[in-house]
């Protein structure tokens, strides 16, 4: 539905001819995020700065008009989808690093800077920037803290929450408030910690001041063979069993691995059934300890060829695969429907064993690459959208994954968010009670349910099946 000519008047008035869109053929650029669910918006709104978004939010509030946060558009659960319609607003204009603090070890960041650009930036500073999602080359800071993104070396970081010190959020009716401040504790309520992974659903955010961690003085990365991903699975809990807490402890299975290596030619052993990548970082005398015993552990637990990246350089390729392993699995099909369910590490080998069967089943080809150290699985179901019929099956394989990674004492997300596409399965995990009670910190912030809505909750006007995400491989060819 079209937007009255006085609110597109007004909102050009907010942010500038230029930066309001509303022709229909150029909506169809934002109708989706990185999931094959799209829904049309009314407009796309960039503002540059917090006063003209906290304008466009008031301008909203007034018209009734539903208002939904938008990034990079990288967020794999829909969760950037204007469902109902109303206002997509778009925050890349606001991307600027506004400041970062050496001594104590802050930034304050616009929503729209993009992930490794503030890694570059830190790092003049010798600091830098935990959460890495693998599509950190593209997601933006705002993205990262709606859905509490994770990443390789979250193992030891922890995620997003747990580097962000404060937001500039702009509420529903248009008002504005700092949360937060220059330490991760603060006394009161955790209002910031509502904030941080609620989507959207609850708040636009202007600003953000993180935390930074400095560049440790020395960092290994191992990469290790085994014969099977159960034993790699098994490797994997020996080693946190002992007390031990890698930077990052990411494993692929064999599918994954001949795509990478055929891409990036990483050195990855295409006959292995699982590789483990582990790094741990540190002071050189404790990091060179640990490696020793790090390496026993993997032995133990039948790795072979077990190597060290010799520099930067070897190290860089190494994650280079890892974090380009989604584009490369195009290699096999062109299309992908990704989850990222968390089940405890002592479960992993049973739920892996669920999902192969699973994929068999369905005769559709399954490729798992995921953050082991935290049991948090990203089965890749692959597959060929133009097949007849395919769609409907890769929705039923994926919704049995999921069933099963949570009959193994798992959850639906460990960083990817519920959005549309889990948020009829949230009864799986909550009781009436407990969704009621979510549904009224919603209704505190948002009583109109203007921000974002139609995400995470229930929608029983909706089909209770999953959306399934035709995700395009980067790497794939079509001729």
């Amino acid at each position: 539905m079209a937007l009255p000519a006085a609110v597109l008047h007004n909102l050009e008035r907010i942010v500038g001819k230029g930066q309001v869109i509303a022709d229909p053929l150029d909506l169809r650029i934002f109708e989706r995020d990185a999931s094959i669910t799209g829904a049309l918006p009314d407009a796309i709104v960039l503002p540059a700065s917090h006063d003209e978004a906290q304008q466009v939010v008031q301008l909203a509030a007034r018209h009734g008009l539903p208002v939904v946060p938008r990034g990079a558009g990288t967020g794999l659960s829909g969760g950037a989808v204007t469902l109902q319609g109303g206002i997509a607003l778009q925050l890349s204009r606001m991307r600027r690093v506004v400041k970062i603090d050496s001594e104590e070890k802050t930034a304050l960041v616009q929503p729209g800077v993009v992930n490794s650009d503030l890694q570059h930036a830190a790092s003049h500073h010798g600091l830098f920037y935990a959460p890495d999602p693998s599509s950190q080359k593209a997601c933006t800071i705002g993205g990262n803290v709606a859905e509490n993104s994770g990443g390789p070396h979250c193992l030891y970081y922890g995620v997003t929450t747990n580097h962000v010190l404060g937001v500039r959020a702009i509420f529903a009716d248009g008002s504005s408030a700092w949360l937060g401040g220059d330490s991760l504790h603060q006394p009161g309520y955790d209002l910031l910690g509502v904030l941080v992974g609620s989507e959207g659903t609850l708040a636009v955010i202007t600003e953000i001041k993180l935390r930074l961690v400095s560049i440790p003085e020395h960092i290994v990365t191992l990469m290790a063979a085994f014969p099977t991903i159960e034993t790699a699975s098994h490797a994997v809990s020996d080693v946190i069993g002992h007390g031990i807490v890698p930077a990052a402890l990411e494993m692929m299975d064999q599918v994954t691995i001949g795509a990478v290596e055929a891409h990036y030619k990483a050195g990855y052993p295409t006959d292995a059934g699982a590789v483990l990548l582990v790094e741990m970082d540190g002071l050189r005398e404790s990091c060179t300890e640990l490696t020793g015993t790090v390496r026993s552990l993997l032995e133990q637990n039948e790795a072979t060829g077990l190597r060290e990246a010799a520099d930067a350089t070897e190290r860089e390729l190494l994650w280079a695969g890892r974090k380009g392993a989604i584009g490369a699995l195009g290699r096999i099909r062109p299309n992908y429907y990704l989850h990222d369910g968390v089940v405890p590490r002592s479960r992993l080998p049973g739920v892996l064993r669920s999902v192969s069967e699973i994929g068999e089943h369905y005769r559709l080809p399954v490729a798992n690459v995921f953050h082991a150290g935290d049991g948090n699985l990203h089965p890749n179901i692959l597959f060929d959208l133009r097949d007849n019929g395919v769609l409907e099956q890769v929705e039923e394989a994926g919704e049995e994954m999921l069933r099963a990674v949570v009959e193994a004492g798992g959850t639906l997300s460990g960083e990817h968010g519920i959005g549309i596409e889990k948020n009829s399965f949230m009864p799986w995990i909550y009781s009436p009670d407990d969704l009621a009670a979510m549904r009224q910190v919603k209704e505190v912030f948002d009583s109109a349910g203007l921000l974002n809505p139609g995400k995470i909750f229930p929608d029983p006007d909706r089909e209770p099946r999953l959306l399934a995400r035709a995700g395009l491989c980067a790497e794939a060819r079509w001729w």
